[in-house]
Parts: C-alpha cells; sequence; structure tokens
C-alpha cells in the first residue's frame, strides 16, 4: 500500500499595517490559500521566496498549532505537539496589536522551558529555530476606532496541533469559542520560516533625488506593485508614472517595468530615481533600457529579488499609449497607476475623461491592473472592460482617501482567486 501523500505545511502570517484585509490581499500574490486567523494575523496553505518582497506582512512561519490566547495553554499546545527539528532555539512572543495583555516575557521563559525539557538549548543570539509565540484579538479588530478589544476567554482549554510533515499530533479538538459562543482570540505557535525586507524607510519620498508633493509612500508603492502582480518574467506598466515610486517598487521585487508620462520633467525625474535605487545601468535613458541578463545587482542595491528587473521610462499619453497589444494580448502583463486628483487643477469632467480613457488604454494593453485615486473610478472601470474584484478605502491624512481598485479582464474575473502565489 504506496505512503500517503504529506500534508502540506500551514504557515501563520504576521501582517503589518492597521487594515488587514488589504494586508492579506496583497499575501496572496506570494502565498497561496490566505484566511484570517486573528487581528493581524493570517494563515497561508503555502508561502513561495516572494514573501520577502511584501509589504504589509512581516513574518511568515510554519504553524506548529493555535490555541486561546493565554500563556498555559500555549505551553499545553507546545507541550503536546511534535517537533520534528533539531538544534538551537529561540522563543519570540507578541502582543498582536497589544490586544491581549499577555506578558510576552513569561511567555518566552514558559515557552523555552518546554523546550529546554524537550531537550533543545537555547540561543537568544543566533539561533538554529526561532519559535514565534503570536498571542491576537479575533479578527476584526484591525480598525477599530480606538484601537481597543475586550476579550472573554473561558475555563475550557482547547487545543489544536496542525498535523503536517506526515505527522499527526491530535485530532478535531473543537473551536475556540468563548462564553457565549464568542471567538476569544488565538495565540498561534509557528517556527520562523521567512522575514520580509524592511527597507522602505530608504525610499520615503522626499529623500529622493527628484521629489514632487503627493508623491507615494513607498510602503503602499510596493504593495500595490505586488497586488499587480509584479514579480521576475513580468512586465509592469505604469501609464502615468510621475517621479517613479511604483516604477521602484516593482522593479525590486524583480519586474521589468515601464514608465510613461505626459511631462518630460517627470520622465527625466523618474529616470534619476530609477537610476538612485536600481543601479546606473537598470535605469532607462528616457526611452531606452539596457539588459541585465546575467548580471548581477548593483551594490547597494536591496529589495526581494535577486536583481532588480529592467527599467524604462518614456514621454508619451496614457489615452494613447505607444504599445502594441489588443484584448490584453501583447507585452504587458499588469497595469498599475496612482490616478491625477481633482485638486490638481483639473475639471471634474476633464478629469473623469482622461482616467476614462487611460483604463480603456490599460484594457487593450493588459488584462490585470491596479488603479489608485481620490475617488473609487468603479463606474469608469467597468465601461472601459474591467470587472472590479477588489476595492479599499486607504486614509491618508485628514480628508484625503486613497481608493484602490485590484481590476481584471471580465472573462478571467472568476479565475483570479485560484491561487496568483503559484502562477
Amino acid at each position: 500500500m504506496p505512503d500517503a501523500a504529506p500534508t502540506p505545511a500551514v504557515y501563520v502570517l504576521e501582517l503589518g499595517g492597521q487594515d488587514d484585509r488589504f494586508a492579506r490581499r496583497e499575501a496572496e500574490s506570494a502565498c497561496s490559500a490566505v484566511e484570517p486567523l486573528g487581528t493581524g494575523l493570517a494563515t497561508a496553505r503555502g508561502v513561495t521566496d516572494r514573501v520577502r518582497g511584501l509589504a504589509f506582512t512581516q513574518r511568515a512561519a510554519e504553524l506548529v498549532g493555535r490555541t486561546a490566547p493565554r500563556i498555559e495553554d500555549a505551553v499545553t499546545l507546545l507541550d503536546a505537539a511534535a517537533l520534528a527539528r533539531e538544534g538551537s532555539v529561540r522563543v519570540r512572543a507578541r502582543d498582536v496589536r497589544g490586544l491581549t495583555d499577555v506578558d510576552t516575557k513569561q511567555a518566552e521563559r514558559d515557552l523555552g522551558q518546554v523546550l529546554v525539557d524537550r531537550g533543545f538549548t537555547v540561543d537568544l543570539e543566533d539561533p538554529d529555530h526561532e519559535l514565534r509565540a503570536l498571542f491576537a484579538a479575533p479578527p476584526g479588530h484591525d480598525d477599530a476606532d480606538d484601537g481597543t478589544v475586550t476579550i472573554g476567554i473561558d475555563d475550557a482549554r482547547d487545543v489544536e496541533v496542525v498535523e503536517h510533515e506526515g505527522v499527526a499530533d491530535t485530532s478535531d479538538l473543537g473551536g475556540l469559542d468563548g462564553p457565549g459562543g464568542e471567538e476569544p482570540g488565538v495565540c498561534a505557535l509557528g517556527w520562523l520560516t521567512a522575514e520580509s525586507r524592511r527597507d522602505f524607510g530608504d525610499r520615503q519620498p522626499t529623500d529622493k533625488p527628484f521629489f514632487q508633493p503627493g508623491s507615494m509612500d513607498p510602503l503602499l508603492a510596493r504593495a500595490l506593485a505586488n497586488i499587480a502582480g509584479a514579480r521576475p518574467d513580468r512586465t509592469l506598466l505604469d501609464p502615468m508614472c510621475g517621479t517613479g515610486g511604483l516604477l521602484a517598487e516593482g522593479a525590486l521585487v524583480g519586474a521589468d517595468v515601464v514608465g510613461i508620462d505626459a511631462q518630460y520633467k517627470m520622465v527625466r525625474g523618474a529616470t534619476e530615481n530609477l537610476a538612485h535605487y536600481l543601479g546606473e545601468s537598470t535605469a532607462a535613458d528616457e526611452s531606452e533600457t539596457g539588459d541585465r541578463d546575467g548580471e548581477e545587482s548593483p551594490e547597494g542595491v536591496t529589495g526581494a529579488a535577486d536583481a532588480p528587473g529592467n527599467a524604462a521610462v518614456c514621454r508619451g499619453d496614457a489615452r494613447r499609449l505607444p504599445i502594441a497589444g489588443a484584448d490584453g494580448e501583447g507585452p504587458i502583463d499588469a497595469v498599475v497607476f496612482d490616478a491625477p486628483y481633482g485638486r490638481q487643477s483639473w475639471a471634474s469632467d476633464e478629469l473623469s475623461a482622461v482616467v476614462g480613457d487611460a483604463l480603456a488604454e490599460a484594457r487593450r494593453v493588459a488584462r490585470r491592473a491596479v488603479v489608485v485615486g481620490d475617488r473609487p473610478w468603479t463606474d469608469a472601470a467597468e465601461a472601459a472592460g474591467w470587472t472590479v474584484t477588489d476595492r479599499f478605502d486607504r486614509r491618508v491624512h485628514g480628508s484625503l482617501v486613497r481608493h484602490v481598485l485590484v481590476l481584471t479582464a471580465a472573462d478571467e474575473a472568476g479565475d483570479e482567486a485560484s491561487g496568483e502565489a503559484g502562477e
């Protein structure tokens, strides 16, 4: 009788920011089967090395199991788990977003003692393995007005040990419901697998060689590029590229990027910024791009890919793109752009016409897009032949809200959820 195939590993993702749904949407570009677990946490059935380039996922850990968010339950869980690894360890505990009031230092001591009792040695500086102990509120508390939540936990200790790698420790142990069926939150234990690169502070808009007011934060730009599908062997187009922020973040995760802008000033500025962040041979000279095949990443270049993608920038009109294609068939895999805002001296009807035409051109050359604006461009997107598969409203400051639409060709919308990470 043949051996049963090992159960695929489950991972716990530590999310950043205050909008877990947006973070999970970005995580889908690098992971499969992403589902909410607790506030600031998600699970995934598979994790690719592209998790290093995620903006709103900080870490991924192979899940040992989950239980109620109390130290004694975490100890019970760890003691019951099969730990199929050897070497030195350390424990790092988090009270995710400060919502559970768990004493994380005590959790580290108690869980560390379990590992010592099971024969592991402790190395706090350079361990072979790091156990993450994540205590979180129930899902849905990421955008509470006051940032607080009351968690009720009953006395029953429900423990669920994850079954994978062919090892099954426990069976069906029921849910984690608190009093009255209320969810009490969760503690997830997992072995650290990957961390994303947190170098976004090096690319703040005001620190770039070429800066213009209203430029997008690199953290959001990276997330949008990822959601659009930026990765090696993909080509990303920004037809309103401005200072090149979206282009830089797409290239840093390995995508080839093409930028177009109507103003020579922006073309020159974006080229300067790309040269600064990607290396002189990577950024285009306003219209042409070099070939980086086989070259090493320039010294000082950071990002998630082994080497940044190629970059090309030219002057052009987003309403009449100088790119061949019909019905999304052509050299462009996805389009992403930050539409002009109404406060930028545009008449409302003129702005609507510009964005509508740009969306129609984007649909001509690509079958996937992400568009950002100071209003939701849903009607214009649908009129241009797009299906809106996701929408996010992200407050920037004061009255400014960035509305994000994720778009796919109408005939592909039903297939989108089939797993971007594996594409």
